[in-house]
Formats: C-alpha cells, sequence, structure tokens
C-alpha cells in the first residue's frame, strides 16, 4: 500500500501519467506562440515542416486544445479544381491534418496514435475559405492494448454550411516501455 491508501499495482505509470494531464505539448505551444504577432505563422510552418505535405493546402491553426482543433484554408488556385472550387483532396487532406494535431494535443503521452483509415462525404461543392473542426468521438485515454479513436472532421464554407464530414479513425496504442 501507498502512502494514500492504495495499492500501488492498481494505477499503472501510464494511467496515472494521464490522470495528472500528462499530454502533448502541442496545445501549450500554441497558446504561447499565439500571444506573439506572428505565432500561428509560426505554428503552422513548424507542423509543415514536421508533415511538408500538409504545406500544399496553406493551413492557417485558430484552436489547438485538448479535444479541439480547428484550421482554416483560404480559397486560393492552388487548392482549386478544375470547377474552381475547393478540390476534394484538399478537403481530405485538411480533414487529416485536423484530425492529426488534435490527436496530438489530446493523447496521454504514454500514448501514440497513427491513421488508418478515413471515410469522407461530399455535401456541396466547397467554396469560400474552408473551416475544419476535429472533434475525438469517444474519450483518449492511456489503456494497455491498442484500440481505435473515431475523430469526426466537419468541414464549413464561409456562410457556416457544412460543404464536407470525414471521420479519421486513429490507432492508438501505448508507446514501448523505453520510449514513454
Amino acid at each position: 500500500m501507498t502512502s494514500q491508501g492504495t495499492h500501488s499495482h492498481e494505477l499503472p505509470r501510464a494511467a496515472a501519467e494521464s490522470a495528472a494531464g500528462a499530454h502533448s505539448r502541442l496545445a501549450s505551444t500554441f497558446a504561447r506562440l499565439t500571444r506573439w504577432p506572428l505565432g500561428r505563422w509560426l505554428f503552422a510552418r513548424a507542423v509543415c515542416w514536421r508533415a511538408p505535405y500538409f504545406a500544399t493546402i496553406g493551413p492557417r491553426f485558430l484552436v489547438v486544445e485538448h479535444g479541439r482543433c480547428e484550421i482554416e484554408i483560404r480559397d486560393r488556385r492552388r487548392v482549386h479544381n478544375h470547377l474552381g472550387t475547393v478540390h476534394a483532396i484538399a478537403l481530405c487532406n485538411l480533414a487529416e491534418l485536423a484530425a492529426g494535431v488534435m490527436m496530438e494535443a489530446t493523447t496521454p503521452r504514454a500514448m501514440r496514435w497513427i491513421p488508418k483509415g478515413m471515410t469522407v462525404e461530399y455535401l456541396k461543392k466547397a467554396a469560400g475559405t474552408m473551416h475544419a473542426v476535429a472533434l475525438p468521438a469517444c474519450e483518449v485515454e492511456v489503456r494497455e492494448r491498442g484500440y481505435e479513436v473515431p475523430v469526426d472532421v466537419e468541414v464549413c464554407d464561409p456562410a457556416g454550411e457544412p460543404v464536407f464530414r470525414a471521420r479519421v479513425a486513429m490507432w492508438t496504442s501505448p508507446r514501448s516501455r523505453d520510449r514513454a
């Protein structure tokens, strides 16, 4: 028994870290950087340096916090299709980026995640600046075995109308003990 009267084997180290709020530093880094004039731009550059493909959509991060990520992409030619609207794959990139950054800000340090799959719905033509919101469909917690975390992403046009929805399946599993 410990000094608090509980058995030490009742709460493994990983669960204790989760209970103490030992999450990624990403959300606090975002909050710290956004206090500065070019902080959001610098944050986006850092994320796109780490995952270069996402730079193709020119993301602007609006909210990065535990359980939520909001990103915008501006309406410009580089994300357009032949119809002059935002390309379907640009919307998929936006959804995967929002889901991934939300997971990174939410997942306890004792765990890791990777996208496993994505289902999408194209609701109407996407014109104008796109605004994505990613939210987990269940609690992200420390577990002894891997499990799937569905992340719902909705993308809206400037009028607030949904144009695209995605559910990104994130495989979440314990980090190896030597890296936790």
